[in-house]
């Protein structure tokens, strides 16, 4: 890896790229810092701690949250956008057609995200400050410092989302990812300290052998990730030769690449997002029946909220890998020029043979990230870890690099650079 880094950086467009991604990067922790007015920071981090939903939004907001900046909510308004408007592109046959009419079609429906983001935002700002109460404003529960404070979260959101695409149409890498990827790299050092001294204080029943566990299986499930994550299948394909002229024109044998996880990381942020999402609702009536059922059998760490949450990964692994890899539009591309799988008829017979491939190993990835995400988050509850050093934040991170890793090799491939190889 740092390798193929060391090759793009003498690229000189790759390395402007890359000094871009990490200078909008810089801007976001920047922004992190940047208090709100008008709120008691010492009691909203109290609260942060307090409840378990607060903690996941702080999570992916890098600490924000729980210091009461600009970027407190984060980019979970835009990810809760982002999952509506993909069921909503299956469901309503107009948004249907506009995702496929091409790059004009994907433009219409990213502004239409943007627009429903900002307006989850403004509902999460004023379910937040509703739900922490007039302590949170210490005191001051006018109209105007309450409007100040919503209006600051909102805009926040919204310069996150402008953040996250500039990355996309000016850097490496997805944007919203690695924002993703810098909150919870930045919240993992006070974690590990907090789990080292709640160990030296013998806290919770933590111990020292507690946090050697942690970090070995923590080194497991990065390389567990990282051998499936490469894992391929690769479907031999074959072109016919033609003659033009007295050039011969095709004739070589090349692979479909078929990888395992076809989806990357999006499931994950996906699922964990929308199971958090009532938990999140529920916290803030603490004396209602439906809380008190939540909390009971789906708080997290309880057996049926890893079923869920594994379910849920399952669901979206297998949604998105339908949209990352499309067997109807590769088939399509193969016969158009000319190129078939030995043993298989073009066309249909083709498409289909590709969908069970996908099916095969998407489930085989599906199950290996419901596993490894679900099942630890019933010991990160016993051991009283926060979601920042969970397993699904790990998964989270080393999906990241790893894809953020390819995009720089596919761009010093278009550019003809093999000193990575």
């Amino acid at each position: 890896m740092f390798k193929i880094f060391a090759n793009a950086w003498k690229v000189v467009d790759l390395r402007k790229k890359i000094l871009y991604t990490l200078l909008i990067l810089f801007i976001y922790r920047l922004g992190c810092y940047v208090p709100v007015p008008g709120v008691d920071v010492a009691y909203i981090g109290s609260k942060v701690s307090e409840y378990t939903a607060l903690g996941f939004l702080d999570m992916f907001s890098g600490g924000a949250l729980e210091n009461m900046t600009i970027f407190a909510l984060g980019i979970t308004p835009y990810i809760n956008a982002s999952i509506i408007m993909q069921l909503l592109t299956i469901a309503i046959p107009a948004l249907e057609r506009m995702s496929k009419e091409g790059e004009d079609g994907r433009k219409k429906i990213a502004s239409i995200t943007r627009y429903a983001a900002v307006g989850l935002g403004l509902i999460q700002a004023v379910g937040i400050m509703l739900g922490l109460g007039s302590d949170a404003v210490g005191g001051d529960t006018s109209f105007f410092n309450y409007m100040t404070i919503i209006l600051c979260l909102t805009a926040g959101t919204a310069l996150i989302m402008w953040l996250g695409e500039r990355i996309n149409e000016k850097g490496v890498g997805n944007g919203i990812s690695l924002i993703i990827f810098v909150s919870i790299v930045c919240k993992l050092p006070s974690e590990l300290i907090t789990l080292i001294n709640n160990a030296a204080a013998n806290t919770g029943g933590i111990t020292m052998w507690t946090v050697i566990a942690v970090i070995v299986g923590a080194l497991i499930i990065v390389v567990a990730i990282t051998f499936v994550d490469m894992g391929e299948r690769r479907v031999p394909v074959q072109y016919a030769k033609r003659v033009v002229g007295r050039k011969q024109y095709g004739g070589q044998s090349t692979y479909i690449p078929m990888k395992v996880n076809q989806s990357g990381v999006m499931p994950l942020i996906f699922a964990i997002t929308f199971v958090q999402f009532p938990t999140m609702i529920a916290q803030f009536w603490p004396e209602s029946d439906f809380y008190i059922w939540w909390s009971t059998y789906m708080g997290t760490g309880s057996a049926i909220y890893a079923v869920v949450y594994a379910l849920l990964i399952l669901f979206f692994t297998y949604f998105y890998s339908q949209i990352a890899f499309n067997p109807i539009d590769v088939s399509k591309n193969m016969q158009q020029y000319g190129g078939f799988i030995p043993g298989i008829r073009p066309g249909k017979p083709t498409s289909d043979y590709l969908a069970k491939i996908l099916s095969k190993i998407t489930l085989f990835g599906a199950i290996f990230l419901a596993i490894v995400a679900a099942v630890p988050t019933v010991f990160s509850s016993a051991t009283g870890m926060s979601s920042a050093f969970g397993a699904t934040s790990l998964l989270i991170m080393v999906s990241v690099s790893l894809e953020t890793t390819k995009a720089i090799e596919s761009q010093m491939m278009m550019r003809h650079y093999k000193g990575f190889l």
